[in-house]
């Protein structure tokens, strides 16, 4: 099975290169964030033409995720339990009736249970957007520690934009990022506090940091001079990250006219 991660930053504009992508890389499911529109806007028949079912999540032009398998998709689920909303126009967005925003879906594909997340990005260390982000993980954590709990052997994958950067590693300069998000000790305690309930980063035995990224924003030349940060991520359940055989990058797909500011990436499992 090889299972890749997208934040593709608008599915209409880029509707084209992602599917030639999982024709050329033989993607069995995607997990796409960002997707930038509305559920009637999305290319579900493009998708369909090209063999795969699709569920997605999208209320505006704003956030999105969503869901491509070949081997199956069943028992989508819009959300999970306790997820945080955020209210854009209330003075204390935590405290008021949010709205619960289109950052995460979850499906059974070929016998694993993928949920396509994007992670609320933080904004500022003093920013409402912060507190929400926090709240958001913490309740990711929660739900992650009781599936493994109620299900030990079932093979999960917790994979999207996380937004974090969790180590030193995952970024291409730290004193760039002092006094910043995505690498603010609460939120790599965030990060770490998911992986701490059994999920594993697969990516990193295959590809060792530093220097490996897979975001590069679009201003100042930073895909070019090599300035980017690893906030991409497939966590796996130790059921299957034991069956884990390849995971990395797909560097080339930042290149070119027309490309996402994130690259995707893929983890292969023998399962």
């Amino acid at each position: 099975m090889r299972l890749a991660t997208w934040n593709v930053n608008s599915i209409r504009s880029r509707q084209d290169r992602v599917l030639a992508w999982l024709d050329r890389q033989d993607i069995d499911v995607v997990a796409l964030q960002e997707t930038k529109c509305r559920d009637d806007q999305f290319p579900f028949e493009r998708f369909t033409e090209a063999g795969y079912e699709v569920a997605h999540v999208g209320l505006n032009q704003w956030n999105g995720v969503a869901i491509a398998s070949r081997i199956g998709l069943d028992d989508v689920e819009i959300g999970f339990p306790d997820q945080p909303g955020f209210d854009r126009d209330a003075a204390d967005a935590l405290i008021s009736t949010p709205t619960v925003e289109a950052r995460a879906l979850g499906a059974t594909c070929g016998g694993v249970r993928v949920w396509s997340l994007y992670v609320p990005n933080g904004r500022a260390l003093n920013d409402p957007h912060y507190e929400y982000k926090l709240a958001w993980l913490a309740a990711l954590r929660d739900n992650a520690a009781r599936w493994l709990a109620e299900n030990p052997e079932t093979k999960t994958a917790l994979v999207g934009d996380w937004n974090i950067a969790p180590t030193d590693d995952d970024v291409w300069s730290t004193e760039f990022f002092t006094g910043k998000t995505h690498t603010s000790p609460p939120e790599r305690d965030a990060f770490t506090a998911v992986t701490a309930t059994g999920f594993s980063d697969v990516m990193r035995p295959f590809a060792p940091g530093p220097g490996v990224y897979t975001y590069w924003d679009y201003t100042q030349l930073r895909f070019p001079r090599k300035e980017g940060m690893r906030i991409d991520f497939v966590l796996a359940s130790p059921a299957l990250s034991a069956t884990v055989v390849d995971a990395g990058v797909d560097r080339e797909e930042r290149k070119g006219k027309g490309a996402s500011d994130h690259a995707p990436v893929i983890a292969e499992f023998d399962i």
